[in-house]
């Protein structure tokens, strides 16, 4: 069965392109966090995990970037198409890795008091 495409209401397209711009934010967002984990004072956190949060916030930052215009696309076909709107993959993978990054860094600041 071959689908026809059809020009979305613009309304769809424009919130498209929002949450793909959001999606880039929370990039900038995570880069900059990882950034400034690696600035952390040694005496605050031990090397070695301050740099494996850093390292792990901005990996997250590279795949949320990465990620963020082959999602839009999926989407921008599917409102052409009428179809149902794919779920966000990136969005566990995200939520999971900064819940992670925040719980070892919270339990890093109640060790070094």
């Amino acid at each position: 069965m071959k689908t026809v495409d059809q020009e979305p209401d613009p309304r769809f397209t424009l919130a498209n392109e929002r949450t793909y711009l959001t999606w880039l934010s929370t990039s900038l967002a995570l880069s900059a966090g990882g950034v400034a984990m690696a600035a952390v004072s040694a005496d605050v956190f031990v090397p070695w995990m301050r740099t494996l949060l850093a390292v792990v916030l901005v990996a997250l930052s590279a795949l949320s970037a990465a990620m963020a215009y082959p999602r839009w696309r999926r989407v921008q076909r599917a409102l052409r198409r009428s179809a149902p709107l794919p779920p966000p993959a990136i969005a566990p993978v995200l939520g999971y890795g900064v819940a992670t990054v925040a719980v070892l860094a919270l339990i890093l600041i109640l060790l070094s008091r």
